[in-house]
């Protein structure tokens, strides 16, 4: 059985890169919800957006919506353990991410126009 699902699988088993890691990839550290607030960064911004390759625009946007599910998680979490709000928040990260997707977008319809125009 384990010959015929290889050679059905279109992985070659020579690559690495993919690892499934099941339900544990939606929370941050292996926890349901952090034990201590890490320091955050700033939402990346258009001009430094700009600069980046086609291929890193790519890998950003799929680490930022990695954090976002994160987030939602953590969020559902609290929910349905009762926490109320004010005890935990990541109101500020998802704000983070969002501004830094929207950015992301904005900066991929500047060079689609561009890319027309030429």
């Amino acid at each position: 059985f384990a010959s015929v699902t290889r050679q059905l699988s279109t992985r070659r088993p020579t690559q690495t890169s993919f690892v499934g890691r099941g339900l544990e990839e939606f929370f941050e550290k292996g926890q349901r919800l952090p034990k201590s607030r890490d320091q955050t960064g700033r939402a990346w911004s258009a001009s430094e957006l700009r600069q980046k390759s086609w291929e890193d625009l790519q890998k950003l946007w799929y680490v930022i919506l990695k954090e976002r599910n994160i987030l939602a998680s953590q969020t559902e979490e609290t929910k349905r353990l009762g926490i109320p709000s004010q005890f935990f928040s990541n109101k500020s990260r998802t704000i983070k991410c969002k501004k830094s997707m929207a950015r992301i977008k904005t900066v991929l319809n500047e060079r689609r126009l561009a890319w027309e125009v030429a």
